[in-house]
């Protein structure tokens, strides 16, 4: 079973203040796509990789991504996966995976493409929700969640090829938040494997600071 994974890489950085797109900001000297794309290579169960890019920063991509292909992406998240799924159409197996996730272990790329293979159609990482959960209320008051069996979900998230093409087909009259979203929304199931705190998403100066502080303890 061929197995590729598609890498969405246009978000814009603006909460680390880098001014550039996110996937370009270094993490200890590399940049976070180079070591998501490597990572998912050097798993040994990925076959091809494909970075969806900004238009106007694919050069800057491809320079930095050596190992896997760059595209342009659309106009939204949804639209990017969907491009870079037509540059897969030979895939049996697709991974969604976030370039800010550039830590995410071997181990947790493995076991999704491990479940996916096993005959579960969509799969996604997770880890149990830790903190103490509110919710909102009109006012400024909250209520208390339960977060038993809450789940954090993180990415590499895997699918069978056709069921994920056959989301996206349906997209526009789905309403999601990932690609397991769409999934679901489509009457699908997903299972969970168990992900790993390491695989956290980069989004704010701190958690560049703790992953180049990870990196360093490597």
């Amino acid at each position: 079973m061929r197995v590729a994974a598609v890498v969405p890489a246009a978000g814009s950085g603006e909460r680390l203040g880098a001014g550039l797109p996110k996937a370009l900001v270094e993490v200890a000297g590399i940049a976070m796509v180079t070591r998501a794309v490597d990572g998912l290579l050097a798993t040994g169960v990925v076959d091809e990789v494909i970075v969806v890019a900004p238009p106007e920063h694919l050069e800057e991509m491809a320079a930095v991504t050596t190992a896997g292909r760059v595209v342009p992406g659309g106009h939204d998240r949804v639209a990017s996966v969907s491009l870079g799924l037509a540059e897969v159409p030979d895939a049996d197996v697709v991974l969604v995976h976030d370039a800010a996730r550039c830590l995410c272990p071997s181990a947790v790329v493995a076991a999704v493409v491990e479940a996916v293979r096993a005959g579960h159609p969509a799969v996604v990482p997770a880890i149990p929700v830790a903190d103490t959960v509110r919710r909102a209320l009109a006012g400024g008051r909250v209520e208390p969640v339960d977060r038993t069996g809450l789940l954090a979900v993180q990415t590499p998230q895997g699918f069978d090829a056709d069921l994920l093409r056959r989301a996206h087909a349906a997209a526009g009259e789905l309403r999601a938040t990932d690609d397991a979203g769409l999934v679901e929304a489509l009457g699908g199931s997903i299972v969970t494997v168990p992900g790993d705190p390491r695989a956290f998403k980069i989004t704010t100066p701190l958690d560049l600071a703790m992953a180049e502080a990870l990196v360093r303890e490597l």
